[in-house]
C-alpha cells in the first residue's frame, strides 16, 4: 500500500446483509414493537398515532412510514424500530459500508481530499441547503494508568452511501482544506456523542468543529419515552435491526501505525457511514409528542 497517492479499496457485498425480513421475523419484530410501547407507556412522550383503521389503541408498523421496512442499498431506507433487549431470539446480519473507500495519509493526499469534500460540500448546499457528514475519529488507546491516551489519529467523513474518506492525520496533520471544512458550518456534522470527539480535536489540533448533530440526543427526541444514553451499536440495532460490528482488536488497536490495515479501513468507514445512516432515518421520523391528558399545568409566574 503505497503512501504517496490516494488509496481506493472496494468493498464486496456481505452475504445476506441486505436480505428482506422473513415472515416469522417480522411478525418477531411486531412483538417486539407491542413490547416497547409498553415499557414506555407511562412516559409523558410518544409516538403520535397515524392509525386510519380504527385500531389505535395498538402498535404496529403502520404507524411509521412504509418505505422504513425496507433496507435499500441506497441509505434511503430503513428496518424497524426495536429495542435488541425486546427481541433476543433474532440474531440481526451485520452492516458495512460497501462503497468506495478514500483512504490518505500524507499532507497532500489529505488535502486533496479534504478539497473533493469541499467540493461535494458546495454542491449539496446548492442543491438540498446543506450536507450532512457522518462523522468519528478514531486514536491509540492507552492500558496503563496514567497514561493519556493518543492523540486523534484517524478522521473518517462520509456523505453518502457511495464515497467515504479515511484520513490519517496522525501522518498528515491537519491541511488547510480540512481545517476549513471541519470549521465550517455549511455542512452538518452527525454522530453519537460527536461533541466530545471534537473536544478532543480541539485539545490534540487545535481544531474547532462547528455545526455538530449528536444522533443519542436526537434519537431520544424522535422516539419519546426515557431519555437514554444511546451508542452508535445500540441505535444501529433499534433503528435498522443490524448490527454493528465492535471487534476489540480493532476498535483498540494500534490507529497510529504507519499504514491501516484493510479491516481497520471497513471499520472506520463503517462507523461514519451509519452515523450518516441513522441520521437519514431519525429525521424522516415523526416527533414525539406529549399526549394531551399527560400534559402538566404551568404554574403562573409570581407577581
Amino acid at each position: 500500500m503505497s503512501s504517496s497517492t490516494t488509496v481506493m479499496v472496494e468493498e464486496q457485498d456481505d452475504e445476506n446483509w441486505d436480505r428482506p425480513f422473513t415472515a416469522e421475523e417480522l411478525a418477531a419484530i411486531d412483538d417486539a414493537v407491542l413490547q416497547y410501547s409498553a415499557t414506555t407507556s407511562s412516559s409523558k412522550r410518544q409516538f403520535p398515532s397515524n392509525d386510519s383503521d380504527g385500531l389505535s389503541d395498538k402498535v404496529s408498523r403502520r404507524r411509521l412510514p412504509d418505505s422504513l421496512f425496507t433496507f435499500q442499498q441506497n441509505g434511503s431506507t430503513a428496518g424497524s424500530c426495536l429495542r435488541k433487549s425486546t427481541c433476543p431470539a433474532i440474531r440481526y446480519p451485520e452492516i458495512s459500508f460497501r462503497g468506495r473507500i478514500v483512504y490518505s495519509r500524507s499532507f497532500d493526499e489529505v488535502e486533496k481530499s479534504a478539497a473533493e469534500l469541499l467540493n461535494f460540500v458546495e454542491a449539496k448546499r446548492r442543491t438540498e441547503g446543506q450536507a450532512i457528514l457522518g462523522f468519528d475519529i478514531e486514536w491509540r488507546p492507552t492500558f496503563r494508568r496514567g497514561i493519556a491516551p493518543g492523540k486523534s489519529a484517524v478522521l473518517q467523513i462520509c456523505g453518502d452511501s457511495k464515497v467515504c474518506y479515511v484520513m490519517h492525520i496522525h501522518h498528515s496533520g491537519i491541511p488547510q482544506n480540512l481545517r476549513s471544512l471541519l470549521e465550517s458550518p455549511t455542512s452538518l456534522k452527525v454522530g453519537v456523542c460527536i461533541a466530545n470527539d471534537a473536544r478532543k480535536m480541539f485539545s490534540d489540533h487545535s481544531v474547532w468543529i462547528k455545526d455538530l448533530e449528536d444522533l443519542s440526543y436526537l434519537a431520544n427526541q424522535k422516539l419519546g419515552g426515557d431519555c437514554k444514553n444511546w451508542s452508535l451499536s445500540s441505535l444501529t440495532e433499534m433503528l435498522i435491526c443490524k448490527q454493528l460490528p465492535k471487534p476489540h482488536n480493532i476498535r483498540l488497536g494500534n490507529w497510529e501505525a504507519n499504514v491501516l490495515s484493510d479491516e481497520q479501513l471497513k471499520y472506520a468507514a463503517t462507523d461514519a457511514f451509519v452515523s450518516w445512516y441513522l441520521f437519514q432515518v431519525l429525521k424522516s421520523l415523526p416527533e414525539a409528542e406529549i399526549s394531551q391528558t399527560d400534559k402538566e399545568p404551568v404554574a403562573a409566574a409570581p407577581k
